[in-house]
């Protein structure tokens, strides 16, 4: 369920730029955090492209999860995004742009504590818009059965993950972790550290495919016995004068910070591989074996229902129930009056949201004309309709709303899905895009009818009082 908070949006006071090398090409690259406007999210910006094409953080854009979570559109391509989005999920930052000299963030130390960090420094601060939150009502999974990972989300009053990896190797073994809320994320799992397996390694390096890596940025697990050539392909790898194995089956020159430092980073991945649905979650996600693949695929499954349900999925209303308002309430407060009041009751009346309902039947004075043995009501009565039940949301912050007049300021991205006919009862649902000022409302409408939307817009309007 799809609903809106009364905490606000968050981005960064202020830009902030780390720079460091990028693990697959080895390029010192530059990374430079940016606000962003309520409602942006997350985009990766190429300024070393013409045009500094921008990519969303968007799991449709998912081409590749080999090596990392990689994104691409229009042939631009950003490649490692998740440890970068887990810093921005797990601060609680809503939106931001992350710009970029290259295809890749710095790898830093391998995790999201460089990033944590830098974000801090920059400072953030609240935004004039609510937060919108998908709560889980419903079981939600996604199994690969080629390798047996699965990942599942639950209800759950808070955000919570869980992970469960199984390498089959007696190095690593079976590890578990778990974050209980999204405030523990910097205490508890941003310092994890990314990892690998001395065989992947070794491809890896045979194919060119980590230049940027050293043994402070990843941890190896050795799972085979060491020779001596792959050592001293290691050393010219990491411009190292020796390399050897720890007793606890790690490459020497770093100490984990974590026993379970491996699950730990996993639900890293899973946190900035999931933060690609576009909307804060809340729910309990538990994930089994987990990787980019399945990650980011139950994102785009996710994504898909969330996009569903914004769109058709028309609010839980008893018709038959006492209204918070009655069409004498409404006129107490509306100026319009029949044949030009569109709307009969009001179910819901928040600081951020109203729900309201008209009874369509052919006595409706439009039906005269349009059409005559087609009877069809005109989409631009229904969006006056949306547009009226608003008017509730905005006149309601006022005193003495019977000596105000709502005007129209802006409707933006109208669609009609459904026609509306006699018999029918519209339900409309407007939310705030961003918080009443000075009278002016910003608002989301959808109209539903039968059960399905029928109309949708963005709409402006401002009060006045009257003179």
């Amino acid at each position: 369920m799809i609903t809106k908070t009364q905490s606000k949006q968050t981005t960064i006071s202020n830009p902030i730029t780390l720079e460091g090398v990028g693990l697959h090409t080895g390029n010192n690259v530059r990374l430079t955090f940016l606000p962003a406007e309520p409602n942006f999210g997350y985009a990766f910006k190429r300024v070393d492209l013409e045009g500094e094409p921008i990519i969303k953080a968007d799991a449709n854009f998912v081409t590749s999860t080999q090596r990392g979570t990689c994104l691409e559109k229009n042939g631009v391509s950003i490649q490692t995004s998740e440890h970068v989005l887990a810093a921005l999920v797990g601060l609680e930052i809503d939106n931001a742009i992350i710009e970029l000299n290259a295809s890749e963030p710095p790898i830093m130390d391998g995790s999201s504590k460089f990033f944590i960090e830098a974000l801090e420094q920059a400072g953030i601060e609240e935004l004039d818009a609510f937060r919108e939150v998908y709560i889980v009502k419903d079981v939600i999974s996604y199994i690969d059965e080629e390798t047996g990972s699965d990942i599942t989300i639950i209800p759950s009053d808070e955000y919570q993950v869980t992970t469960m990896v199984d390498f089959g190797t007696k190095v690593l073994g079976t590890q578990n972790a778990t974050l209980q809320k999204l405030s523990n994320f910097k205490k508890d799992i941003a310092a994890s550290r990314t990892f690998s397996f001395l065989h992947e390694l070794e491809m890896l390096l045979e194919h060119g495919l980590i230049k940027g890596g050293d043994l402070n940025n990843a941890i190896v697990y050795v799972d085979k016995p060491l020779s001596k050539e792959t050592m001293e392909k290691l050393k010219v790898a990491f411009n190292k004068d020796s390399i050897s194995v720890k007793p606890n089956g790690i490459l020497d020159n770093l100490t984990l910070h974590y026993p379970n430092e491996a699950a730990r980073h996993k639900l890293l991945d899973v946190i900035g591989d999931l933060a690609l649905t576009g909307i804060r979650l809340q729910g309990k996600v538990i994930a089994n074996k987990p990787g980019h693949f399945v990650n980011t695929q139950f994102a785009k499954k996710m994504a898909k229902i969330i996009k569903i349900e914004r769109r058709n999925k028309m609010p839980a209303v008893d018709l038959n129930q006492t209204p918070v308002m009655d069409v004498n309430a409404i006129m107490d407060m509306l100026p319009h009056r029949p044949p030009f009041l569109l709307i009969d009751k009001v179910f819901e009346l928040s600081p951020n949201h109203v729900i309201g309902s008209k009874n369509v039947t052919m006595n409706e004075s439009f039906f005269q004309g349009h059409f005559p043995g087609a009877p069809v009501m005109p989409g631009v009565l229904i969006v006056e309709a949306m547009a009226q039940t608003g008017g509730i949301l905005v006149l309601n912050t006022v005193p003495d709303p019977e000596n105000y007049l709502t005007f129209f300021m802006k409707i933006d991205k109208v669609k009609f899905k459904q026609k509306v006919v006699p018999g029918d009862t519209l339900i409309f649902s407007c939310s705030l895009i961003t918080p009443i000022r000075r009278g002016i409302c910003h608002m989301q409408g959808y109209a539903y009818a039968n059960g399905k939307l029928c109309a949708e817009a963005e709409l402006m309007a401002q009060i006045s009082k009257v003179k």
